[in-house]
């Protein structure tokens, strides 16, 4: 976009009550058929309007249609076995029970494909779009068929190539893949997690992302990045490879964290999708707090890469928080706007 630090959301954003449970992942429904689908499209709206009105500049679903990131687009591939689930440890940070790998996997249907257009219809703003990405995919399920993770890895990648198409077709501007597990498996991600992304991605005339993050405010995570001690410095093993790759768009967590915003120039050249929204508080920052981060990247991102956003999804949050700190991102990104125009 023209408009200089486009403001947008890295995820999902909360679900209404009557939708599904509150504040809470992998809520179960509380509408049942043609109820349900068509209170999936009022959510839709609702959280246009909520991001819309809030000042974001470039909108998304809010992952308002789907449980979880990852499991709602597993739940649609063939080869997967959802009934005799196994628990696994996640990121090497918690245990979840999980689906398994028993057959060839293909994307027998399109997933998201009615509800982009459904959103397509609502606004006239850029819309993006996130799918999980291939290694965070592969390390949310057990594998009893491939039983080598990169050569499942680029099985999904076909899918979500195929799904990436057809949600660009529906008028998508920007496919982000998320991608947590980047932050993890670091010898991975060189050897073969960009490679499986840009597969994802291969054949795309739409704007893609990759969303490296520390994950929801969770304990579980809240925990383990205490573990990592007083610099995340671990972005200099992969940003190198990433600079280089075809990816256009790299959504990191940068307000307070411990990554050090220096290490934001290995990725000259790329837009940056700044998280200036702290995720893992329902204390609300202000249009300073928000505005101190963005000059503070700006040190090391070239203005017109800089997109201001909020660290990962805030589905765990309560509605009246995630509006808050949606007005803060706006608000934060118009001051430093004035003082770069002035």
């Amino acid at each position: 976009m023209t408009k200089l630090f486009p403001t947008s959301t890295a995820g999902s954003l909360p679900k209404p009550s009557w939708l599904a449970q509150p504040e809470q992942l992998w809520s179960p429904w509380r509408l049942e058929g043609e109820a349900l689908i068509a209170g999936k499209n009022d959510a839709l709206r609702v959280t246009l309007q909520e991001q819309e009105k809030s000042g974001i500049d470039i909108v998304s679903d809010g992952e308002q249609t789907r449980q979880h990131f990852v499991t709602t687009f597993i739940e649609n591939l063939s080869g997967v076995d959802f009934e005799n689930k196994k628990t696994v440890r996640i990121r090497n940070r918690y245990d979840a029970s999980v689906p398994g790998i028993v057959g060839p996997v293909s994307r027998q249907k399109p997933v998201f494909i009615d509800d982009a257009k459904f959103l397509r219809a609502q606004t006239d703003r850029p819309i993006k779009w996130a799918l999980p990405g291939p290694m965070t995919m592969v390390d949310t399920l057990y594998d009893d068929y491939y039983k080598d993770r990169k050569t499942l890895a680029f099985e999904f990648a076909k899918a979500l190539n195929e799904e990436a198409k057809e949600l660009e077709a529906a008028g998508v501007n920007i496919i982000q893949f998320d991608e947590p597990a980047f932050n993890v498996f670091l010898d991975e991600v060189n050897e073969w997690g960009i490679e499986a992304l840009e597969k994802a991605c291969e054949g795309l005339k739409c704007e893609t992302a990759v969303h490296i993050c520390y994950g929801y405010g969770i304990k579980a995570n809240t925990d383990w990045k205490k573990t990592l001690g007083e610099e995340w410095r671990h972005y200099e093993k992969t940003f190198p490879a990433i600079q280089k790759s075809s990816i256009d768009i790299i959504s990191l967590e940068c307000h307070n964290g411990r990554v050090p915003f220096e290490v934001l120039a290995l990725l000259k050249g790329k837009k940056v999708m700044v998280g200036a929204i702290d995720v893992a508080t329902p204390e609300i920052e202000t249009a300073e707090d928000v505005a101190a981060t963005i000059r503070e990247a700006l040190k090391y991102v070239d203005a017109d890469k800089l997109y201001p956003c909020t660290n990962c999804g805030m589905a765990p949050l309560s509605r009246d928080v995630a509006r808050g700190k949606l007005a803060a991102l706006a608000a934060g990104a118009d001051i430093v706007r004035e003082e770069v125009s002035a």
